[in-house]
Order: structure tokens, then sequence, then C-alpha cells
């Protein structure tokens, strides 16, 4: 589960003004907002001109729509429910940026030694079933579905080949599709001479291009479930992500919750929200659940001799743990 703005993921003080200010050196800050890929994407660009500004979020809006197009699975005839359908024991070419993103997923599974595993489809559709009312399933049922799960399943041939070595596996994009349209929505900001932007997906993931007039950056403020820390950080060509697990369901302690452990097989049980900034939406998106997978004593192993990164862990209670080899993550409130 990623945070939503329900929960307030993040806190962009640029969205609560009208969506045309007068900034300095000429500079407009023009701000629109779409439902797209089952939240609210909001961009705000500054320009000289509000309506070139105009006309160019609008095509970043619709590169998303495109992405989402593809990466959907809940779309029956997008790219990626094509694949789930047909590339099991069968080697199928793909379009590239559904190739790029499972090529990358599967790259932070082999960093995190399976614990980021796209291949949970199974697994995550299980679970919600019992959500939705069918109980909570049986150890049987629960085995015989983890054996369809494994990124080591997953074949890739470039520059656009992919083949399923199982008969059952079948992928979800959820925790990194949204960052990898965002990264897309930027580059079309970038083509079309937008330089200094902020794209929000729904609270989970922001990208930050450039920085306000005048302004080193663009100051975000992060999930803090304990609402005693507030953590901030100060975004230029950066990312950052956020997930937390859901509150517990009326399954019981062992059905709480969205995001699925690969290895147990069962919905996490974390208290923490965590947070990760990296140079791209596509890795602080994946980043930031594997972080929540792994916890922060793994976590901070991994991402220890990785450039660029950094992370906060905060629990209900005000717990917090730290990880900084990219922009500095401060506490508004103090420790």
């Amino acid at each position: 589960m990623r945070c939503d703005n329900r929960r307030a993921a993040a806190l962009i003080s640029f969205f609560l003004i009208a969506s045309f200010v007068r900034g300095s050196e000429n500079q407009v800050l023009v701000y629109k907002k779409k439902y797209i890929m089952g939240t609210v994407f909001e961009i705000a660009a500054y320009d000289q001109s509000p309506e070139h500004a105009s006309n160019v979020i609008e095509k970043a809006f619709q590169e998303i729509v495109r992405i989402d197009d593809l990466l959907s699975n809940y779309k029956p005839d997008s790219a990626l429910s094509n694949l789930n359908r047909s590339a099991h024991f069968h080697t199928e070419s793909v379009p590239p940026d559904l190739y790029r993103v499972i090529d990358q997923a599967v790259q932070f599974s082999r960093l995190s030694d399976g614990k980021f595993d796209i291949s949970i489809a199974p697994l995550v559709d299980l679970w919600k079933a019992a959500l939705r009312g069918a109980g909570t399933p049986s150890q049987a049922q629960q085995e015989e579905v983890r054996g369809c799960v494994g990124y080591e399943k997953i074949e890739l041939t470039p520059p656009d080949m992919i083949r399923f070595r199982s008969s059952c596996l079948r992928l979800d994009l959820g925790a990194i599709g949204k960052g990898y349209a965002v990264d897309r929505a930027a580059e079309v900001l970038r083509s079309l001479g937008i330089r200094n932007a902020l794209i929000n997906a729904g609270g989970s993931t922001i990208f930050a291009m450039g920085s306000p007039p005048n302004q080193k950056g663009w100051l975000v403020h992060l999930r803090d479930p304990s609402n005693k820390i507030d953590p901030q950080v100060m975004l230029k060509d950066e990312s950052v992500s956020t997930s937390e697990q859901t509150a517990q369901s009326l399954l019981g302690n062992d059905s709480a919750g969205h995001i699925i452990d690969p290895d147990r097989g069962l919905p996490l049980k974390t208290v923490f929200a965590v947070s990760a900034v990296s140079k791209t939406a596509t890795a602080s998106d994946a980043l930031s659940t594997t972080l929540l997978l792994l916890g922060p004593t793994k976590a901070k192993a991994m991402i220890k001799n990785m450039a660029d990164v950094s992370a906060v862990w905060i629990s209900p209670e005000g717990q917090v743990e730290t990880a900084t080899g990219g922009p500095q993550i401060l506490f508004g409130k103090g420790l």
C-alpha cells in the first residue's frame, strides 16, 4: 500500500496556492491535477508563459495515461495483462516501457534478495479475495500460491523479450509503476522546456525538478504517523516515496494490510512508515516498499553503499531510524 492524500504522506505548500501565482523573474506557477492510475496526480510548474506551462502539463498527464495503459493489471487489454496471460513458457515481445520497468524491478529483487518481488501478484490476489469476504486462505491455499511466486522465474532477453518459467506466475507493478510514470512525465516536461516543477503521485511518490524561483529546492514534509517529528527534505532533481502497511483488517492479525511479504506469503507486519529519497521516482518508489519489507536494520545494510539514497522510518510512537547517503532529512520538531 502506498500512502495517499488522506494519510497526508507529504504536504506540499505549493499545492495550496492558486493555479496561477506570480514568482520572481517573470515566472508563473501553474498547477493542475488529474485522476490517473487510481490516484490524484498533481503537477506544479514554473514558466514565463502560463499557457505554455498549462499545455505542457497536459502532455505530461497524457504520458501518465499512456504508461497506465501499458502497466495496469486492472485493465484487461493492457500490455501487462496481455503478458500475464501469454508468457508462460512462451517468449513474448513487449513494449519498451514495460520491458524497462520489469528489468528495473528485477534488479531491485536481486538487490534485496527477493524481498522486492513483482511476481507477488498471485499472493496479492489471494489476500484481496480474503479481504473481500472469501475468508482467510487455508495453509494449503497459501502454499499452492506461494509456489507461483519468484522473480527468478522471469526471463528477460534484451531488448524486449520476456518469458515466465512458471505456469502460474503473474506480475504486479503496483510498487514501481507510479514511480516510472512520474519519471516519464518529468521527461515530457523537460523535453518541452519546463525546468522547475513538482510532480506528486497521490502523496506516495513526489519528484522535484529544479527549484522554485530564489529557492534551493522544493521543501517536502514527509509522512509522520506519530505527529511528533515533522520530517522534511529539500529536493532538487530528486524523488521521495513513502510506504506503510494498511491498518489491521477484520480478518484478524495475520491478515492485516495489503503489502505482502514474499518470504512468508503473508501480509507484512510493521509499525513503521518509511520514506525513501533517490535520484529517480522509479527508484524511490521501489525502494520505499523494499525498505519497509526489510525493516530498518537489514535495509540500512542494503543501502549503505548506495549513493544518493536517504531514508527515514517513523513509528506511531515516534521511534525514528534514518539512513543518509543523499539529501539530509531534517526534523522540524526535533528529536
